[in-house]
């Protein structure tokens, strides 16, 4: 029998819960409220349970029946399980997009970037062991995925990652790279914490981070950190290019010296020089 959890009819917003279901799973019901009504889906059946539903990453065995019904519910037709987000999603990442004081400083920056180097620009946030995107700015080429907003990737193998881990003292690099998930994404992707860590020196040496097909096949990516007023990461300013155009020695001489700049004037402190008392 479903336990009614949260939600006022007049509110638009209701959630039923079978008997057994993981408790994240009812305190995300209640977190979204009746103004997030649209993000979640409706009657999630059987066949659905843990293919791309609300309860995926927090209850995929035994999530049960879940349905939170609103003005704007989740969307049949999408590619995974026959579902994706409502339109009310979109209103929370405008929210946030808006709101960021480092991202409304960054874009006429991004954007001039892209416009000089012609490659594919990004603004990444830190969020502990992964990144997200938060602006993109492609190419003409770039694949449908590589264009979008909230793409998460590890920090031990990007660029943007291993930048801002070279704002951190070694404690706090050792702590994130135990706390990770070292797999391979090509062959090419470095998993020996060692290899990482000496990465990480280099991009300390250098001001900037490399990486070379260690996320994509055939990807160049370069990153400079973005740092606040106390000299922490908080971002990063990414450059990709294709090996197709360039040799990494050439990409890396090109775009090294305008990505420092950029992540630089981006910085609540311009001034700034990597470097880490370790």
């Amino acid at each position: 029998m479903g336990q009614h959890v949260a939600g006022d009819p007049q509110d638009g917003l209701e959630v039923g819960v079978d008997e057994g279901v993981d408790q994240n799973v009812v305190g995300l019901g209640q977190a979204l409220g009746p103004a997030d009504t649209g993000i979640v889906h409706q009657d999630v059946d059987a066949s659905e349970r843990g293919q791309g539903c609300l309860c995926h990453g927090l209850a995929r065995a035994r999530c049960g029946h879940v349905r939170l019904v609103g003005h704007a519910t989740h969307r049949r037709g999408g590619a995974v399980g026959g579902l994706r987000p409502g339109l009310k999603l979109l209103d929370r990442t405008f929210d946030f997009l808006r709101m960021h004081p480092l991202i409304e400083r960054a874009v006429p920056i991004l954007a001039e970037l892209r416009a000089e180097t012609g490659q594919r620009v990004d603004l990444s946030l830190f969020d502990d062991v992964s990144i997200i995107y938060a602006v993109r700015l492609q190419n003409r080429r770039e694949t449908f995925v590589a264009t979008l907003i909230g793409r998460r990737l590890p920090v031990f193998c990007s660029a943007g990652g291993r930048a801002m881990l070279a704002c951190l003292q070694d404690d706090a690099v050792a702590s994130i790279l135990s706390r990770s998930d070292l797999r391979r994404f090509t062959p090419h992707t470095l998993i020996d914490p060692n290899a990482i860590r000496d990465k990480i020196n280099e991009a300390r040496r250098e001001s900037y981070a490399f990486a070379e097909q260690e996320w994509v096949m055939g990807e160049l990516a370069l990153a400079g950190a973005v740092t606040d007023a106390c000299l922490r990461p908080v971002a990063a300013i990414h450059i990709a290019g294709s090996m197709a155009d360039w040799s990494a020695r050439a990409f890396r001489d090109k775009m090294a010296p305008l990505v420092i700049e950029a992540s630089r004037a981006i910085s609540m402190c311009p001034s700034r020089q990597v470097s880490v008392d370790r």
